[in-house]
């Protein structure tokens, strides 16, 4: 059973159920996911291109599209998102000598990999790639075999018609449009199989509100030039929320694509999607309208300052132009470069500093070579951090090489002197700053700058000691957040900078 979850219902007894023979269906029922759409996932993963045959697949119907896409990609079955109070009670009756079938529209081959990982189900009826076994379709095939001696594990609202003439319906994680086709109908489930989360904490964990952190960049122009006119801050807010819904659309984008990876990872299989707590086209819906409400934002922002009476900006759509190029580069992130050795890493620091740039586009405040420099060097350190602690948590599984990233676990002494080096070269460029003759004009102590040094080369050499020892998240940034140490070092380097000013 998934940890700290329950199902709503006790099981029947034994006794109280008759001998009729028990089917099962799979999508949304015995995997919480649709497998059909998993499978599309891993198709736009493996074989991008194969897409394009989409269309035509679908032209030949339901059940052919389920053949090809199934005959194109052999989806893990033995990592699915099963509902686990569901399959041990089918554990329990499969003991007490019940039959078991899996009966579901999905295609044949799919099916019967399942149930042969799972070894509990005397037979399978499936979608054949003529015919989709579906509603009306299926009772007809459960009558065919069974007569009317059947009972009926379903989901969905084509199950409706099923549950309806089968004895003992029973049903799991079903929809709301089922539930209320049933109460309509005068049927009373038996048994109810819950095993999700609730679909606010989900979405929550989908969009990584966590992660919207790193947009706090966006505002690193006009804090350290000072700027502090409503203009400005104005277009900072705008442009903080345009990125940050950006962000999390890009967020359920790579976790889309990354579903059946993440099934396998200790601590990502708990992903809303991975986990299967949240519908995968119900994701791309919500990544169209976020990034469309991003972008809309970004379009506007130049005139949504003007109507605040605020100057124009010398670049109107500058804004617009880092957030296309911050999409393009993600998606390509997730798609293709992530898998480069070093490319990765140089891409992801790399969108650590286009947050800064983007910034500077919104708000008008040019940035200055220091901050370019420093950010290059810091957040290389970091995503090398992160790379490193992926490494270290293979080394202890006794892995040797890294799920397609281009990494071996022998790499890992290189990784990090790479890493403390582009640490400690942030750290130099930050003393330049201070030493500038320019910084003076900013601040009436300059001199009280220098004790930032020494705290910020406290919190670089933690976070490398951490990794080393393999006690750092995989997340830096969710490590300075969270972190009790960071978070008080952080506040005592804001107090230095403010007594400067």
């Amino acid at each position: 059973m998934i940890e700290g979850r329950e199902p709503v219902s006790s099981p029947t007894p034994q006794s109280a159920l008759p001998a009729a023979v028990i089917c099962v269906d799979l999508d949304g029922t015995l995997v919480k996911s649709d497998t059909l759409i998993d499978s599309v996932l891993v198709l736009a993963r493996q074989h991008p291109r194969d897409l394009l045959r989409i269309p035509g697949w679908i032209a030949q119907g339901k059940a052919a599209f389920k053949r090809h896409v199934t005959s194109s990609v052999a989806l893990d079955v033995e990592h699915l998102p099963y509902n686990r109070p569901l399959l041990d009670w089918l554990r329990i009756q499969r003991g007490a000598g019940r039959s078991l079938y899996l009966a579901t529209a999905a295609d044949t081959v799919l099916a019967e990999r399942v149930a042969h990982h799972l070894g509990i189900f005397d037979g399978v009826l499936a979608s054949d790639g003529a015919t989709n076994l579906a509603g009306k379709n299926k009772l007809a095939a459960f009558q065919q075999r069974f007569g009317d001696d059947f009972c009926y594990i379903g989901n969905a609202p084509p199950d409706a018609v099923l549950l309806a003439a089968c004895r003992n319906p029973m049903v799991a994680n079903p929809f709301l449009g089922l539930t209320s086709m049933l109460r309509k109908a005068g049927t009373v489930p038996v048994e109810t199989f819950e095993d999700r989360t609730p679909n606010i904490k989900s979405w929550l964990r989908a969009i990584r509100l966590h992660q919207w952190a790193k947009n706090t960049l966006i505002f690193v122009p006009l804090l350290l030039a000072h700027a502090w006119r409503l203009g400005t801050v104005a277009a900072a807010l705008i442009a903080f929320l345009s990125f940050g819904m950006c962000a999390s659309a890009t967020y359920i984008i790579n976790d889309l694509l990354d579903i059946e990876t993440d099934r396998r990872h200790l601590r990502k299989r708990r992903r809303p999607f991975a986990a299967g707590d949240l519908s995968a086209i119900t994701g791309v819906i919500v990544v169209v309208l976020m990034l469309a409400a991003a972008f809309a934002l970004a379009f506007a922002l130049p005139h949504l300052l003007l109507l605040l009476g605020a100057p124009g900006l010398a670049a109107p759509y500058k804004f617009l132009m880092w957030l296309g190029l911050y999409t393009v580069t993600t998606l390509s992130y997730s798609l293709y470069l992530k898998r480069q050795l070093l490319l990765d890493v140089f891409v992801l620091s790399g969108l650590y500093t286009l947050r800064i740039l983007a910034g500077s586009a919104a708000t008008g405040v040019p940035v200055t070579a220091w901050l370019a420099g420093f950010s290059v060097f810091f957040f290389l350190s970091l995503a090398f951090v992160k790379r490193f602690s992926e490494l270290e948590g293979l080394r202890e599984r006794g892995a040797t090489v890294s799920n397609g990233r281009g990494y071996f676990v022998g790499d890992l002494e290189q990784l990090r002197a790479l890493g403390t080096g582009a640490a400690y070269a942030a750290v130099v460029v930050m003393t330049l700053y201070i030493n500038d003759p320019k910084t003076n004009t900013l601040y009436h102590h300059p001199i009280r700058l220098w004790l930032v040094v020494p705290v910020l080369l406290l919190w670089l050499s933690q976070v490398w000691m951490l990794t080393s020892r393999g006690e750092m998240h995989d997340d830096p940034v969710v490590f300075a957040i969270t972190d009790k140490r960071s978070l008080l070092l952080g506040l005592l380097m804001a107090v230095v900078i403010w007594t400067a000013l």
